[in-house]
């Protein structure tokens, strides 16, 4: 019984900490926009390379298109 001395206030305390976080992210904008960073990382692929790029051909395989490094990459047996 005496631990409950000790674990209720720790309870009490994290819960108010958690509570305080959370409010703190309502109230700076955190929580405003959440489907545009799922968007972003889908779609970020696609902005990293023009389409119009000469180092990569639109008849290649993602096997044999360079790697980012300019080293050719391994083919799959």
């Amino acid at each position: 019984m005496n631990y409950l001395v000790w674990l209720v206030p720790v309870a009490l305390g994290m819960g108010l900490v958690g509570l305080a976080a959370f409010l703190w992210s309502m109230n700076n904008g955190q929580l405003e926009d959440l489907d545009g960073a799922a968007e972003r990382v889908l779609l970020a692929h696609r902005s990293a390379v023009p389409a119009s790029s000469p180092d990569v051909a639109h008849s290649t395989t993602p096997d044999q298109r360079p790697a980012s490094d300019g080293r050719q990459r391994k083919e799959r047996p």
